[in-house]
């Protein structure tokens, strides 16, 4: 037998053990969740194990509010699963829709098929985690259509093994990723942080909503397999998790945000030094992460992060949103703990 068909019986076999005689359940007519996107303040980059998802270190992040996807699923009588998305139906051989019918076919008996109409109110593949809070939505509304009735704990190495920032979107608020030590990624799971942070604010600055020429998988594996840089980043990011964690109960944003955007730009080192160089940023990226560092040379304390696409996402606190507003017309904010 092959490595690979080693992977998927490993899958199998874990997902017989969590889901048990459920997995045979009758379905209801129809389900429908929402959950939110999310950035990572202490990034997710790079895989242990590729067949469950399983990162190289754990990751700290903040929900988008109502920001995110929303799914809704009816059993179809087809021989094939359906997908609509932002209310067009979608060609199977796209990545992201291959990924979700992995997906499905994994956890559903196979003469279920499902219709999944699901809306992204953020754009798709473009560096804003809609793959997150996608898999998220529909591990929520599978759980519920299925009546599995799984502790929140399980529905998150569920949603991990579609994408793997998926475990953090389950919940609203910050959210930390356990990368674990379990071959069988049982103790890979994410959990809500329960500090609030009503004075935190996030704003988008949408430089493209283009999907991106390398999706997050396979940047991953590139930068694994090529950069030199990559082999100091995984101490780098559980230091920086500790310290961001430690800020965020402490209230202390300057060490939070300076952290999350040390963070950010040296996973985009490593990404850079990979080969062929993986880099996501635009010209416009760059022009307004400049403009960033400028205004806080005098003297606003703005800071930013960026996932693996051309997107900037600020941080900063509401007594400072007018000026914020004032530098950047188009930005979107968020309020996270609204």
């Amino acid at each position: 037998m092959s490595q690979n068909s080693n992977q998927t019986m490993s899958v199998a076999i874990w997902l017989d053990q969590v889901l048990g005689a459920a997995k045979n359940n009758t379905p209801a007519a129809q389900a429908s969740a929402y959950a939110p996107s999310n950035i990572a303040l202490s990034k997710y980059w790079g895989k242990r194990e590729a067949s469950f998802n399983l990162p190289v270190t754990g990751s700290l992040s903040i929900s988008l509010a109502e920001h995110g996807t929303q799914t809704g699923l009816s059993v179809i009588d087809a021989p094939a699963h359906q997908v609509i998305l932002n209310g067009e139906e979608v060609d199977a051989g796209q990545s992201f829709v291959t990924q979700l019918i992995e997906w499905l076919d994994r956890v559903l008996p196979k003469h279920i098929k499902l219709r999944v109409d699901t809306h992204n109110t953020v754009p798709t593949a473009a560096g804003l985690a809609s793959s997150a809070s996608g898999f998220a939505a529909l591990t929520l509304a599978t759980n519920s259509l299925m009546g599995w009735h799984l502790p929140e704990q399980q529905l998150s190495a569920l949603a991990r093994l579609g994408s793997g920032s998926a475990s953090r979107s389950l919940w609203h608020g910050f959210v930390k990723w356990q990368a674990g030590d379990r071959t069988d990624g049982s103790d890979s799971i994410a959990e809500p942080l329960e500090q609030q942070w009503p004075q935190l604010r996030i704003g988008l600055l949408t430089i493209s909503s283009q999907t991106k020429a390398v999706s997050s998988r396979l940047g991953m594996a590139r930068t694994i397999a090529t950069s030199a840089l990559y082999q100091q980043w995984p101490q780098q990011a559980e230091s920086d998790l500790v310290t961001i964690e430690r800020a965020i109960v402490a209230g202390d944003f300057e060490t939070m945000a300076k952290t999350a955007e040390h963070n950010a730009m040296s996973m985009h080192a490593t990404m850079a030094s990979a080969w062929p160089p993986l880099v996501y940023w635009l010209p416009e990226s760059l022009i307004q992460m400049q403009k960033v560092w400028q205004l806080r040379e005098q003297g606003l304390p703005l800071y930013l992060t960026m996932d693996a696409g051309p997107n900037v996402k600020l941080l900063f606190e509401a007594k400072y949103q007018q000026e914020v507003q004032a530098a950047f017309p188009d930005i979107q904010i968020i309020t996270p703990f609204a």
